[in-house]
Parts: C-alpha cells; structure tokens; sequence
C-alpha cells in the first residue's frame, strides 16, 4: 500500500494571518483519514489547497507521486482528485442522472460517452440514488442533496475523494447511512480524506486521525488515543482557557 496524497509542509497567509504554518500529512492507498480541529484551524484552507482553489506560499501538494502545487482544480480532477462540498450546488434542472453525466464527461475527457453512461449507473447504484435518476436535482431532500454531492465527485472516478462536512446537517440514522456510503467508497478502492465536526462520525469512520489548531498540526493517530491526548482536549474539546 502506497501514498496516494501527500502535502508537505505547506503554509497560507491571508493579509498577515497564519492560516497554515508549515502544515505536513499523508494519505495511504485505501485509508479513510480524518482531519479535525476548531474552528478556524485551518481544515478549510487546507482542503483547498489539496483541490487547487488556493495556491500555498510554501509547500507541496503531491497526487499520487505527481506534483500537483501549480495545477489548478479541473487538472487535478483529471489526475484523480475528486472533492464533495458541504454547500451543495447541483446543476438545479438537470436530472440526477445528468447531473453524474457531465462529472463523468468531464472527470476524464475524451471518455466515450456510453462509458460514462455506464459508469453513471454505477454510481446511481452505488449511492442508492438510481430510483432518484430521473428527479430533477432541484427537487432532492437534504440527505439525497448529500448522496448527489458525493455520487458526482464519484462520477469523476477519483482516486482520492476530500469530504468537507459531508454529514452537516443530517440526523443521526442519516448520517449513520452516509458513513456506511463512504465505507463502500474506500471497499471499492478509493481513498478518503474528510473533514468533520460530528466525534461520533470520526469514531467510527476514520481509520487515522489529524489535528488542526491555529494552522498547525498538533496530534495524529487512532482516534481513541487522540481523543486522550491532553493538547487535543484543550483545543478541541473546550479546556481552552
């Protein structure tokens, strides 16, 4: 098993604020990983950094070996990087199996479109969406917003899928439905970087955990033993003084 994603000690500045100092992680082929912190310490920042809708003032982003730091989004996509977002923005009057099409098209171009017909269907089954594939995506609930957010950065064939706030929002059975999604994501070979406020959703989804706080990386490892480390306690679990 080898490192699909890797960021070495990247760093962002907004008007004079560290918003990463020299951040540095990993993703092994076939792990789920969990980056988490308060707020503003950084996750966001970091995630786009990784897709490429933020260029960092130091650092590298690598994509399965490959340096991808000046790479804008769509060129990181075709490499293999798909990115789901916790505001979901489908394409209101297409289908839901129109909305997956034009991912898949565009994931990897020059795809024949019946092999991205193909493909779309297997993303309909693989998310539970293909009694949905004729809605318009306009009419969704919020739990099939949340599995169309995710079925169409699948329908790009990422090897590496961002997760940003994907169960925001949802109840617990539905977010324990969407966990249960992304376990199939990772069977089915992909690699899985997500960011997540929900413990319970970390606990049981993540294989190794990374801790933000004010830019920095401050813990990293299983979930029980970051969850007992004292500095983590303190920035995240509310012993801040």
């Amino acid at each position: 098993m080898g490192r699909v994603l890797e960021v070495q000690g990247v760093a962002k500045h907004f008007l004079g604020l560290e918003a990463l100092k020299g951040v540095s992680l990993h993703l092994e082929e076939g792990e789920i990983l969990a980056v988490i912190g308060p707020n503003g310490a950084g996750k966001s920042t970091l995630l786009n950094l990784i897709s490429g809708l933020l260029r960092p003032d130091s650092g590298r982003v690598l994509l399965l070996g490959q340096d991808v730091t000046p790479l804008p989004p769509e060129a990181r996509t075709h490499l293999g990087l798909g990115r789901a977002f916790q505001i979901v923005q489908p394409l209101p009057e297409l289908t839901v199996r129109e909305n997956l099409l034009v991912g898949a098209l565009f994931g990897k171009p020059g795809t024949p479109r019946r092999e991205a017909e193909a493909w779309v269907e297997e993303v309909l089954a693989l998310t539970g969406l293909a009694p949905k594939a004729e809605a318009p995506a306009g009419e969704l609930s919020l739990l099939e917003d949340k599995r169309l957010e995710l079925a169409r950065a699948l329908a790009t064939r990422p090897k590496v899928l961002l997760l940003d706030e994907v169960m925001a929002g949802l109840r617990p059975k539905e977010a324990a439905e969407a966990v249960a999604l992304v376990r199939r994501i990772r069977d089915r070979g992909g690699s899985v970087l997500f960011i997540e406020h929900l413990m319970p959703v970390v606990r049981a989804l993540a294989d190794r955990v990374v801790v933000l706080d004010y830019g920095e990386v401050i813990a990293e490892g299983p979930y029980e033993r970051v969850a007992q480390e004292e500095r983590v306690r303190e920035a995240y679990l509310g012993r801040r003084a």
